[in-house]
């Protein structure tokens, strides 16, 4: 028998517990020993709950239990979370993490710890949920060099602008919309301002790169700020608008890391994707392309995925299965560096200012909203994000919204 304990009985650890009991009869056939959940963490009773007679409330007996072998670490948070997983995997206890906040952070860390143990930290469901990418990026893509990661990681946000694509609703009302349907929290800003994006692309760009990258270091953007007339111009020009979270890498081992808004078209993998689902690409020097999709949230793809890392944790208990990145610091590039296309709105007559933008953005595209009179939107040729920056500075109180053109070069 393979005892676990279960550290947080939220959404995702009851979820645990579920598949658990739902899936029983298969788990242990694919271990090959029977899975038992000796104890559940948590501040809480849960009187009438089958799950009461294993709630426990002190960590201490998790610890000083040597016949728990595996422990599922979903409550979330930093601290103290930390302290907890750092200490079981101290004691020779496998982990399994849904906590994005704590990879992102302390992910080398932990791993260096679980390796000198043999032991194995794992954390599938902390970057797509429901949806396989840390164990491919681990296992099935180890021949690879991976030049781009580039994801919807959340499922709030994509949810949010697919409403404002296909609904014309404005943020505020899809917001409220997302909210009352169980999608955004209450205070939704670890979503609607990429956050949570960021942090999964940083677990993923310390994955492929072999170093830590900090999400601090990382652009982040948003979708805030994106209006229904943005939602109407890429209507206009055959795109549409997704917050990407994205990784690449440059010359040597230096990635240039991104989280924002983007403007897509249907030529890229990512176009069809909507509502809350999540999907990753992936390009390989080797492979070429790949492409994830699936559940990137919710209870139970959630907990799939934590359950998964359980099983693979019971199947290799005495070795150490996850590839290691240093807690060196790797330095990201800088984004003023990066080359791309802008869309770009503006106040003012089309007529009159066109001759004036050529001059200082070059052969632009204008783009004109007959409704939106007053007025009017234009695309620069690729330029680096220095460079548009300074020429737009001259039009400052005129840009009424700028957005990242991503394109596919597949």
């Amino acid at each position: 028998m393979i005892n676990i304990a279960v550290m947080g009985y939220g959404t995702v650890g009851s979820g645990v517990v579920e598949v658990v009991n739902t899936n029983g009869a298969r788990i242990n056939q694919r271990i090959g020993d029977e899975l038992n959940i000796k104890y559940v963490l948590d501040l809480k009773d849960f009187p009438g709950n089958p799950v009461q007679e294993k709630i426990i409330h002190d960590f201490e007996t998790i610890i000083q239990d040597d016949d728990v072998q595996i422990v599922v670490e979903v409550m979330g948070g930093i601290e103290p979370a930390y302290t907890f997983v750092k200490r079981c995997l101290q004691a020779g206890k496998s982990v399994a993490t849904s906590n994005k906040a704590l990879v992102a952070k302390h992910g080398a860390e932990l791993l260096s710890i679980a390796k000198e143990n043999e032991i194995n930290f794992l954390f599938e469901a902390s970057v797509g949920g429901g949806i396989p990418i840390i164990r491919p990026l681990n296992s099935s893509l180890t021949a690879d060099e991976i030049e781009e990661i580039t994801g919807i990681l959340n499922g709030t946000t994509n949810y949010m602008l697919t409403k404002m694509f296909y609904e014309g609703a404005d943020y505020d009302t899809v917001l409220r919309e997302a909210q009352a349907n169980g999608y955004a929290e209450r205070n939704p800003e670890a979503d609607v301002e990429g956050y949570d994006a960021c942090r999964k692309i940083a677990i993923l760009s310390s994955l492929i790169s072999g170093q830590q990258v900090d999400f601090e270091d990382i652009y982040c953007e948003g979708i805030t700020k994106i209006t229904v007339e943005d939602m109407t111009y890429a209507r206009k020009m055959g795109g549409t608008i997704k917050l990407l979270a994205s990784s690449k890498r440059y010359a040597g081992n230096r990635l240039h890391a991104i989280v924002a808004p983007c403007i897509i078209f249907p030529d890229h993998p990512l176009y069809n994707v909507n509502g809350v689902f999540n999907s990753i690409f992936v390009h390989g020097n080797v492979l070429g392309d790949a492409m994830f999709y699936g559940s990137g949230a919710g209870k139970l793809p959630t907990a799939s995925a934590v359950v998964a890392d359980v099983v693979d944790a019971a199947k290799h208990l005495n070795r150490n299965i996850m590839t290691m990145w240093k807690q060196d610091k790797l330095h990201l590039e800088n984004k003023a560096d990066s080359r791309r296309r802008f869309f770009v709105r503006m106040k003012g007559d089309a007529e009159e200012m066109t001759s004036a933008l050529k001059d200082s953005f070059g052969e632009i595209e204008m783009i004109r909203i007959p409704e939106l009179k007053e007025e009017f939107g234009f695309v620069t040729p690729v330029m680096t994000e220095g460079d548009y920056e300074a020429r737009a500075g001259i039009y400052r109180d005129q840009i009424l919204h700028m957005i990242r053109i991503e394109e596919h070069k597949g």
